[in-house]
């Protein structure tokens, strides 16, 4: 186990100077985090965002933002910004994608709790990040054509699927303003049970933008990681719409929208994991992406982008499988 340079100072100065340090498993960046732990037993996290790859200020805005806001980030212990390390509350072992692999009975009340603290959340003002603009959406979804056409060696319409995207994403923009906080990684492996099903703490936030309140719902019902039933999915749809007061219509299209972006840049985010940063696990996720793309594009609001597909991605990469990679 490597430790990040200049630890030993900023845990003597942060009160940890002797504490258990235990490496945790990695996520899809740069970032790594350890577990503290004290003689007598009290735990923090550390997160090492190693600068020039990382820079933890955007994490700290958001945390505190959402924790004077009454959302349950956990709270900054201590801070280097320029080592890249920052001391946080420990939240504990319980995720929920691990807590309902072991009680999957539970499964509706955590997913209509996750869905409550969303609704809680969008109706707070937006918080003081950047928008979501087009121009974000675009650059998110061309990672489909750098990445995943380029490894299919697909040769394919990038001009046509710009303007696809355009016409389908111009439609919602009125809709995100003044915009809802975006937190953009709202899943089952980001959030944690703090103590009941009902009390959930927040991670990976730090790429949080002001945008449309469809997006991290989406982002909860249509994970990349962790199947969630069509039924399941239905219900917690509505039960947002019932929490928020929203048109099911019109949310509905762009839920699909939406959707269709986020699971489109996935599979070219998936595809750089294993071909930049020799991550290949990524790939035995892309399936399931493409299963909820494909469910997406059904939608009519995403008729533009539907045409291109057919005509650009041949059948037989959009099959259960996804297309196969030689790793």
């Amino acid at each position: 186990m490597t430790l990040p340079a200049g630890l030993e100072p900023f845990l003597a100065a942060a009160g940890w100077a002797h504490a258990e340090i235990e490496a945790l498993a990695g996520d899809a960046s740069f970032r790594r985090y350890f577990r503290l732990r004290k003689p007598g037993g009290e735990t923090a996290m550390l997160m090492d965002a190693p600068p020039p790859n990382e820079d933890p200020g955007p994490f700290l805005r958001a945390a505190r933002w959402l924790d004077e806001n009454g959302m349950r980030a956990p709270r900054i212990l201590a801070e280097d910004g320029a080592a890249g390390l920052v001391l946080l509350e420990d939240f504990g072992e319980a995720r929920m994608r691990d807590y309902l692999d072991q009680w999957p009975d539970d499964e509706s009340a955590v997913y209509a709790a996750a869905v409550g603290e969303l609704a809680r959340l969008h109706q707070l003002p937006p918080g003081p990040f950047l928008d979501y603009s087009l121009g974000e959406y675009l650059r998110e979804v061309r990672l489909f054509i750098d990445w995943y056409c380029r490894a299919q060696d697909l040769q394919v319409d990038a001009d046509g699927f710009a303007r696809a995207w355009e016409q389908t994403l111009g439609d919602l923009l009125p809709r995100q303003r003044p915009g809802v906080t975006v937190l953009r990684d709202y899943h089952a492996e980001n959030i944690m049970l703090l103590g009941s099903l009902e009390k959930q703490g927040l991670l990976d936030f730090q790429d949080a933008l002001v945008g449309h309140p469809a997006y991290d719902l989406v982002s909860l019902l249509q994970d990349a990681r962790r199947d969630v039933t069509p039924e399941l999915e239905a219900a917690m749809f509505d039960h947002y719409v019932q929490r928020s007061g929203a048109d099911p219509d019109t949310l509905l299209a762009d839920y699909a929208r939406l959707g269709a972006q986020r699971n489109t840049k996935i599979v070219g985010i998936f595809v750089r994991l294993w071909q930049r940063d020799g991550k290949p696990r990524y790939l035995d996720l892309i399936p399931r992406v493409w299963a909820l793309l494909e469910r997406d594009l059904a939608h009519p609001a995403l008729a533009p982008v539907a045409v291109w597909f057919d005509a650009n991605i041949p059948a037989a990469l959009r099959d259960a499988d996804g297309g196969t990679f030689q790793r």
